[in-house]
């Protein structure tokens, strides 16, 4: 009995079980370290910290100084009576020779009961069983030691009938323990839906953010597919123009090589005959006899008067004026392969372009999205305004005044169709109106999918390419002073490049006679 007494008073009011490096609180009370620390951590931010078994209130978070005593006195328990760890829960206060599970605790004996206990146990009203516990007097009042039966809902505190009554709590608003608590319990299930919905709407935004890593790194994976075959296509193109450029150089040297093989074997010659001359003139010089010397014929024809400084033909130039074109060809080829690069893989993302309807003509309808302008044959009476374009025309209400900026582009079924950017002070009424037939405007010309064209201020450019997509991107470099047109095939190929020095803002045009155009959004974009 004395060892289940002392147990008893060896165990932590928290845990229920034998100390763990036991410290002291200032009201006297020990508890495990681990244990305090946590039912402190739940007081912070409160201002005011209480003992869990007298409940006194401190300002501050105590000092936990370690009872070196008591942890020795549990240490030798636990080496004399080692058997007794393996028992767990919570025994019966009866059952004095071996512990005994409790069944139920009783708030009024404060004692745990085992069956056997429970059943001579007093039925009376004042002996209120609960599940069992070791912190029996949490269930009774600090101050009168009554049982706690209602809620201070003033001080949300519970209390006994005497607080009620005569305390502190007296003409408060008091509610019974379980309507108190079915109360909170509402509030609880209310704030638990809530965490519950805002978990379900979390998982949905990572779904979501999963979902669009997922097609980002699928767009990164195209992307980089799409790199390495331009870069393929360009190394062989480079690799070719090498070819070509050493082969000229090699056929121009061996050119040069024999011209000027023949006429070093012309000067040889021309060099042995001098020689033999000048042996001839040594030989004169040499003689005494003036007689012999007067006879040999004058020496000033002894010398070709024909030859006089002149130097044989050395074959012309060395082809220095022909390496630099090559030179030159090379450097604008790898110029356009970069502009090409840097506008096919644009570090920026896409235009937003939309069309302004009150530009547009009375023959062409525009989708509720302000994407797309369709060609139709009813005119359409919209009120005449300085801003709307007399023929088949359409411009975006959004314009550029600085920055590289690039908008897609698909026609469907249009005859005679071409798209671009003009200034805003395009004329909107007359033949000059029309994209690239003014000074204002710079065009994309397509005719029944035959004939294609670039044009500005009435200077049209066929294009030399056979086009086979009807997809195409304009590109702008406002402060380059560049607009390129691309065809959207694999790989894009570059159409053209106008060069101005542009002094307003620019907007996105379009024209198109039967069919429509459409301004193409990110996915659409995207697909092949």
């Amino acid at each position: 009995m004395a060892s289940v007494i002392l147990r008893k008073e060896l165990e932590c009011s928290i845990c229920l079980t034998l100390y763990t490096d036991p410290v002291t609180l200032r009201c006297g009370h020990n508890f495990c370290r681990d244990c305090i620390d946590q039912f402190l951590n739940t007081q912070d931010g409160s201002g005011v910290y209480s003992c869990p078994e007298c409940r006194a209130k401190i300002q501050d978070r105590p000092t936990l100084e370690r009872n070196i005593t008591l942890c020795n006195v549990v240490e030798n328990f636990r080496s004399t009576q080692p058997h007794q760890e393996e028992i767990t829960g919570i025994c019966c206060t009866y059952c004095i020779h071996a512990p005994v599970p409790a069944v139920r605790s009783c708030l009024h004996c404060e004692a745990s009961l085992c069956d056997n206990h429970l059943t001579v146990h007093s039925k009376g009203p004042e002996h209120v069983l609960t599940d069992p516990s070791t912190s029996l007097e949490t269930r009774k009042c600090s101050v009168h030691k009554e049982l706690l039966k209602y809620y201070c809902t003033e001080d949300a505190a519970c209390i006994c009938v005497s607080c009620s009554l005569a305390g502190e709590h007296r003409g408060h608003r008091v509610e019974m323990l379980e309507e108190a608590s079915e109360k909170k319990k509402k509030k609880l299930r209310n704030v638990l839906q809530k965490l519950i919905t805002k978990r379900e709407k979390t998982e949905e935004r990572v779904r979501s953010l999963e979902e669009r890593r997922r097609k980002a790194k699928k767009k990164a994976a195209g992307e980089a597919r799409r790199v390495s075959a331009l870069f393929i296509d360009i190394r062989r193109r480079v690799d070719d123009l090498e070819k070509k450029v050493l082969s000229d150089i090699s056929r121009r040297e061996e050119d040069v090589s024999l011209s000027l093989s023949d006429v070093i074997q012309k000067l040889e010659i021309k060099k042995a005959e001098l020689s033999r001359k000048m042996r001839h003139i040594e030989e004169l010089c040499k003689v005494t006899d003036p007689l012999t010397v007067l006879q040999e014929p004058d020496t000033g024809d002894l010398c070709d008067p024909e030859e006089e400084g002149g130097d044989e033909d050395t074959g012309g130039h060395d082809g220095g004026d022909r390496g630099a074109e090559l030179i030159s060809h090379i450097s604008h080829t790898l110029s356009a392969m970069i502009r090409d690069i840097n506008v096919i893989f644009h570090v920026q993302d896409p235009a937003d372009v939309l069309l302004d309807v009150n530009t547009a003509g009375n023959k062409l309808l525009i989708s509720d999205d302000l994407k797309t302008a369709t060609w139709i044959w009813n005119i359409q009476t919209h009120p005449e305004t300085v801003e709307r374009f007399l023929y088949n025309q359409e411009m975006s209400g959004r314009g550029f005044t600085s920055g590289r900026h690039y908008w897609d582009v698909e026609i469907s079924g249009s005859e005679v169709w071409s798209v671009g950017m003009c200034y805003p002070s395009i004329d909107r009424r007359g033949r000059q109106s029309y994209i690239g037939d003014n000074n204002k405007s710079w065009g994309l010309y397509g005719v029944r999918n035959i004939f294609y064209s670039v044009k500005h201020d009435r200077n049209m450019i066929p294009l030399p390419h056979q086009i086979s997509s009807d997809r195409f991107r304009i590109c702008l470099d406002y402060e380059a002073g560049q607009l390129s047109f691309y065809e959207l095939c694999d790989p894009i190929r570059h159409l053209h490049t106008f060069t101005a020095a542009f002094s307003e803002p620019l907007h996105a045009v379009l024209c198109v006679y039967k069919g429509s155009i459409k301004i193409l959004g990110g996915a659409e974009r995207n697909r092949k």
